[in-house]
């Protein structure tokens, strides 16, 4: 069994980045456990001064976050592109993901799902994201990283992706991220 932690780099309530990682929990295939993480809200802001080495006296929530990154046999992420970069709470996560060491030599791949409307169709975040995860010492997953263009039409009332194309390719990326963790 391998444990995927999903994260999305969006707080909004109708983003479709955690829409997506809904529906890849909602779709994980045989052989995959799909846990989301929701604390990303709750992290403080990264101080190194607030990072000890030891860990002792790590804030509850950075704990929590390095916890299930340590539990994960690898990570998907989905973020949206603000204003040509990553989201500023986004890139707190990842800040606090670079001390304990938890993502070196982990797997993990992104789904980018921003549509026509952004400029870049969110290249520019995940430029970031791939040099980010490089001081992570992360396994960037090549074959399960996706481009997948969606709109708001997409998601049913459920708040899941609902054309079967688009959840077959979501499975698609989630099983070349599993088997790379194995």
């Amino acid at each position: 069994m391998a444990k995927l932690l999903l994260i999305s780099g969006s707080l909004r309530g109708g983003s479709t980045n955690s829409a997506t990682l809904r529906t890849a929990a909602a779709l994980a295939p045989a052989g995959v456990e799909a846990e989301i993480y929701d604390g990303m809200g709750r992290l403080p802001h990264f101080n190194p001064d607030e990072d000890p080495a030891d860990g002792v006296g790590l804030d509850a929530e950075v704990a929590a976050l390095r916890a299930a990154l340590g539990e994960a046999d690898a990570v998907l992420l989905c973020t949206p592109e603000y204003a040509g970069a990553l989201p500023g709470s986004f890139k707190n996560l990842l800040d606090w993901s670079v001390g304990g060491g938890q993502m070196d030599r982990k797997p993990v791949a992104w789904i980018n799902v921003s549509g026509a409307a952004a400029p870049s169709g969110g290249a520019d975040a995940h430029d970031s994201l791939r040099k980010v995860l490089g001081y992570t010492g992360s396994q960037i997953v090549e074959a399960a990283i996706l481009r997948l263009p969606l709109s708001r039409g997409d998601l049913g009332g459920d708040g899941l992706i609902t054309p079967d194309d688009k959840r077959a390719v979501i499975v698609g990326a989630m099983t070349a991220l599993a088997s790379a963790a194995q």
